[in-house]
Parts: C-alpha cells; sequence; structure tokens
C-alpha cells in the first residue's frame, strides 16, 4: 500500500474533495500549519491522522513531513489540498509500487492544472512532478518553488494528477503569488539561488528538475522578463491553444513575475542587507 500526505492551511473548501480522492489509502496523513478553519477537524472526521507545524519555508516545512510523520508504508503519495488523484491515477500508482525494483525511489507523474474548467494543456510551464516516492530517499530544496530531490531511479506514470489552483477564485491565487514573489525577490537579493547556471544543463540535463532549476537561474538574469513570460507562453508553448483560460493565465503570471522584478529592485535599492 501507500501512504498519503497533505499539506495544509485553512483548507476546508478543498480538503473534503482532496481526502475522498485517496480514501483508498489506509494511511492518510495531514500536516497542518496551526488552521483557524475547519481543516483539522474535517481532517479528523475523515479518518487522517493530523500533524501541525509552524510553517518557516517550504522546503524546510516538506522536508519536516518527510521526517517527522511516522509513515506506515514506505511509499508515499504527495499532495496539495487542491489536487485530487482520480481512480486510474491511484490504480497505477498502487500497481507501479507492487512491482518496482528496489532502485526505483520515485514515480513522476503529469499534473494537469485547470482554469474556468479548461484544462491548461498548452498553458502549463511545469506540468510534470516527482509525487510518489520512497519517503526515506527524498528531501526538498529551495525555499519558495521547492524542488523534491530524490536518490534513486525515477519511474515515469502515465495517468495525470489534476489540480484546482483557482478553486477559491483569482482574488486568493494573486494573494498567494503576492507572497510568492516576496519570497522570490528575498531569494535572488541574497543570492541563495543557483549561482552558475548552465545553458546545457537548461536545455538537456536528463532530470527534469535539473533543466528547471537552471532554466529559472537563466531567466532571472533576462531583461524584460514579464514581457519575455508572456511571449514565451502564448507564442512558443502555445497558451493561447487553450483559449480565455490560457490567455488569461499567461497575462496573471507575466504580472507575478513583474512583482518579482519590482520588488527585488526595491530591494536592491533600499539596500537591505542579506542574510
Amino acid at each position: 500500500m501507500i501512504s498519503v500526505l497533505i499539506l495544509t492551511r485553512n483548507e476546508q473548501q478543498d480538503l473534503p474533495a482532496c481526502l475522498a480522492s485517496v480514501a483508498w489509502s489506509d494511511d492518510v496523513h495531514v500536516f497542518d500549519s496551526f488552521s483557524v478553519d475547519a481543516t483539522v477537524e474535517i481532517a479528523r472526521a475523515a479518518g487522517a491522522h493530523v500533524h501541525q507545524r509552524i510553517f518557516d519555508d517550504y522546503a524546510q516545512h516538506r522536508t519536516a513531513a518527510l521526517r517527522e510523520v511516522p509513515f506506515k508504508h514506505p511509499w508515499l503519495f504527495l499532495l496539495d489540498a487542491d489536487e485530487r488523484a482520480a481512480p486510474p491515477l491511484a490504480a497505477e500508482m498502487l500497481k507501479a509500487v507492487a512491482s518496482a525494483s528496489a532502485g526505483v525511489a520515485g514515480f513522476r507523474l503529469r499534473r494537469r492544472d485547470f482554469l474556468f474548467g479548461t484544462w491548461l494543456k498548452h498553458a502549463q510551464i511545469s506540468p510534470f512532478y516527482i509525487r510518489l516516492v520512497r519517503h526515506e530517499c527524498a528531501h526538498y530544496t529551495r525555499a519558495i518553488n521547492e524542488v523534491l530531490e530524490v536518490k534513486g531511479e525515477i519511474g515515469d506514470l502515465s495517468s495525470p494528477l489534476d489540480h484546482f489552483p483557482f478553486s477559491k477564485g483569482i482574488a486568493q491565487w494573486m494573494d498567494k503569488h503576492n507572497t510568492y514573489s516576496t519570497m522570490e525577490a528575498q531569494l535572488i537579493y541574497r543570492q541563495q539561488g543557483l549561482r552558475n547556471p548552465s545553458l546545457r544543463k537548461a536545455l538537456f540535463d536528463r532530470n527534469f528538475h535539473q533543466r528547471r532549476m537552471h532554466q529559472k537561474a537563466i531567466f532571472y538574469r533576462l531583461p524584460f522578463r514579464p514581457v519575455l513570460k508572456f511571449l514565451y507562453m502564448t507564442l512558443v508553448r502555445r497558451a493561447i491553444l487553450d483559449g480565455r483560460a490560457g490567455l488569461t493565465y499567461a497575462a496573471l503570471q507575466s504580472i507575478y513575475e513583474y512583482l518579482i522584478v519590482l520588488k527585488t529592485d526595491e530591494l536592491r535599492r533600499s539596500g537591505t542587507p542579506s542574510k
């Protein structure tokens, strides 16, 4: 079997459907950042084990969950409250871990993001994620937009994981990405990201997360990033084929990028000492 880990903070709206989608597991854990709504009560009522920890940053918080929670099974499925594991994915994961060799430490899957009920098939920049792991072989790095690093071979699953990032509305998405942009700007200003990115690795590295890390580091050095991001999403990734949802998502991502630029410049002008 497979254990399940769901991270939460005030997720009373999305958590019930998320828990229902993993009802096939006999070991579901909710790792909560001291929610002030009904999240904890909903989790306990559904039979999930609840653990709480004060949030510091995404990498440390997620790694703490991997290390501190007493999982029943060696394999762990990782998801957020606004994600749903449909029955085909659950069946494929159970089959995959049953036949996995000792050298396989994780499985990568495709996540499908939705906006206005439309799958952002073209607009979504990073659709592939490692979400099924042997938890003792995994840890997270990078304080924001964290990266899951797994020691061992990575397999691939074909069934998708569905994600509804706008389930609470555009305003909530903007509030969250306002926080994200602050954290990204601080990371850039303090030079805590990748110092020497490689174009070769950004284009050709076999590890998807390594490619993304080098791509992001190179991208952060380019001028006119918000405009470049919009053009990349609409013309190169063809977000326009996703219709209104794709163009809206491209615009929102460009606004997010512009917030990072503005906040990084503000830190540099103010001379805030790096930590």
